[in-house]
């Protein structure tokens, strides 16, 4: 049998303009690919959200191995700033350019490709599934989230997965993920009586006491970290009053935070920590408080065994680096898939992500297929 071509998968991936939460034909590419090699297909569409599931081999098998990657992309943003198509796959001096090149459609291709190929040439002894989603870059909430529920519903079962998205600094093959930071965002507003800057005293002023919790909020150390994760970090993203007039004080102020945390914390923990903070700071000056929270994830870690393991061999074998096992950076879908069964991710060079001209050497797309292909070679072996 030919062997599936990832790069081209990957160019015909790039061309679907598939832009948050727009299908753009992507999905509908690969589940014509995947059935036509006898992988057995649904669409789990909620809301405005595509979503695709395919399954080879029997349902409920104990020996399943799961990926899971998205198609939906980040917008172009400055075209005119492109040197080529954002939509185009271009391919220059080996390296082909295009939203998604890099994030990730360059991975969901490496995967499918693996897949395709491993159970037409040595069809295993157990089953693989695909869950791959349009709402990772979106809010994430009909995505991977709508996938899982399908399982459940279904009784499908993943024993492990595998999440493609990139994850190297700068050199293939020199790092995976095994856990991630919690995020979380809040909003915060202070509300006093507006007034005349020249009488204060006739005014309750909502600014320095919105100054003061982000002194209190910022100055303090979450922690120092633990064995797997960084220090949490809390960051004072803005602080305003959409006030244009000097010589008025106004009745609010309005600010916004984002945490990202570790193992230490959870969501209501440091919710229960800043509302603490905001009432004694509120009290202290007699303005009125609001505070609004939105966890986008809790911290997680798939500890260190059978399962990194094999993703580390396989980099290794195919690249001559042993991958360090990581949590740092931002979130990733692979924070849902940890309710179902143990996940790690490993993937490309993320260096170009959300840029313009992003993009991936050829050579990588093929090269983390081989990764991919080991890995169900040694799962299933």
């Amino acid at each position: 049998m030919t062997a599936t071509d990832a790069a081209q998968l990957t160019a015909d991936l790039i061309r679907c303009p598939s832009v948050t939460p727009t299908e753009g034909g992507a999905l509908v590419l690969l589940e014509k690919q995947l059935s036509a090699a006898g992988f057995d297909c649904a669409r789990v569409d909620r809301g405005e959200v595509s979503n695709l599931f395919a399954r080879w081999g029997d349902k409920g098998h104990a020996k399943t191995f799961g990926f899971n990657g998205h198609t939906d992309v980040v917008p172009v943003g400055d075209e005119a700033a492109w040197t080529a198509d954002p939509f185009g796959a271009e391919i220059r001096e080996g390296i082909m350019f295009g939203r998604g090149a890099t994030d990730m459609k360059s991975g969901v291709a490496a995967f499918a490709a693996a897949a395709i190929d491993f159970v037409s040439n040595t069809p295993p002894e157990g089953a693989i599934i695909l869950t791959i989603t349009g709402d990772e870059e979106g809010d994430a909430v009909d995505g991977t989230t709508a996938l899982l529920e399908y399982l459940d519903t279904e009784n499908e079962r993943m024993s492990v997965c595998l999440v493609g998205e990139p994850t190297c600094p700068n050199e293939m093959g020199e790092m995976m993920k095994i856990g991630r930071r919690g995020s979380l965002t809040a909003y915060f507003t202070f509300t006093g009586i507006q007034g005349h800057s020249a009488y204060p005293h006739r005014a309750k002023n909502p600014l320095p006491a919105m100054a003061r919790l982000m002194d209190r909020l910022s100055s303090h150390t979450l922690d120092a970290g633990t064995d797997h994760f960084d220090a949490s970090t809390l960051a004072v993203v803005t602080m305003d009053t959409g006030n244009p007039a000097t010589n008025v004080i106004p009745a609010e102020c309005r600010a916004t935070v984002n945490i990202r945390f570790n193992d230490v914390h959870s969501g209501a923990s440091l919710t229960d920590w800043m509302q603490k903070l905001v009432d004694e700071v509120a009290d202290d000056s007699g303005v009125e408080s609001g505070m609004a929270v939105k966890i986008s994830g809790e911290s997680f870690i798939t500890p260190p065994g059978p399962l990194s393991d094999l993703v580390a061999a396989a980099v290794q074998a195919e690249t001559g680096r042993t991958p360090e096992l990581s949590t740092s950076g931002g979130t990733s879908d692979a924070r849902f898939v940890k309710n179902h069964c143990p996940v790690v991710e490993f993937g490309l060079v993320g260096k170009t992500m959300h840029k313009v001209d992003e993009n991936v050497p050829v050579a990588q797309i093929h090269q983390l297929k081989d990764i991919y292909s080991r890995i169900l070679t040694e799962y299933f072996a």
